[in-house]
């Protein structure tokens, strides 16, 4: 499997708060069956200054005490991208990492209000040639009120994550109910873990990988957990990769 969302680095946000519990949380993911992992701390103005040279030096110094320990595991950068202007020039100097050096990247909205001009915003990005992949819209507050919103984004070309634990209930009745009513209208186009320690929010991708199958069949839990992603670090165009339901829908006409 892949993991495309995970506070993996030390020290460096929210996350894994030392070396040892980043390669601790490694091993974790390893015995989940996870082989690559987006190593994506928040890049939050003000909060987390975070710069893509920064991570780009945490990820190869993992890397490196991962090898030495026989953890297989393959890193590539990435960042949870919060809401700031001029992104596309950050993601273009480097500044701002995109998963994996792709025209994918993570975006995380604010998780309490619904911000202005959310669907411009994302709309400018696929504009110049950027996909936003919409971190955890089911754990959003305001999602109740807003889902039309999130439905027009899908429809506009943004790619949605969903949270694992959020399918196997691990954030509440409300964030599962939302992942699965999203899976079933065929709107999500990868799971992820947003892992960021060993205890509360660990690196655990499989169960919800089962619950997905359980659901939707075999073949789009591949699909969610490792096609997609895969598709994302190779950097296909979304043409070349296999679509959600509600888009490889045939249009009623």
């Amino acid at each position: 499997m892949i993991d495309l969302h995970c506070h993996l680095l030390p020290g460096l946000d929210d996350g894994s708060k030392d070396l040892a519990q980043s390669i601790e949380m490694a091993r974790m993911a390893e015995a989940d069956g996870i082989r690559i992992v987006a190593c994506t701390p928040h890049i939050t103005p003000g909060v987390y200054d975070n710069e893509g040279p920064r991570i780009r030096a945490a990820v190869e110094d993992l890397a490196a005490h991962l090898f030495e320990l026989d953890i297989n595991l393959y890193l590539v950068a990435g960042a949870d991208v919060h809401i700031a202007p001029n992104l596309a020039q950050g993601f273009r100097s480097g500044r701002v990492l995109t998963l994996a050096d792709s025209r994918y990247f993570l975006f995380e909205p604010p998780h309490h209000v619904a911000p202005p001009r959310l669907e411009e915003f994302v709309r400018d990005l696929l504009a110049v040639g950027f996909i936003p992949v919409i971190t955890h819209p089911e754990r959003l507050s305001w999602i109740d009120t807003h889902f039309s919103a999130i439905k027009r984004l899908f429809a506009s070309g943004a790619w949605i994550q969903v949270t694992a634990g959020s399918i196997t209930g691990q954030f509440g009745s409300q964030a599962r109910y939302w992942s699965e009513l999203m899976l079933d209208e065929g709107m999500v186009h990868i799971v992820a873990t947003d892992a960021h320690n060993t205890s509360r929010r660990p690196p655990n991708l499989s169960a919800a990988r089962a619950a997905v199958a359980s659901r939707l069949g075999e073949e789009e839990a591949e699909r969610l957990c490792q096609t997609r992603p895969l598709g994302i670090v190779k950097d296909l165009d979304p043409s070349q990769i296999a679509p959600p339901p509600a888009l490889a829908m045939p249009a009623v006409t």
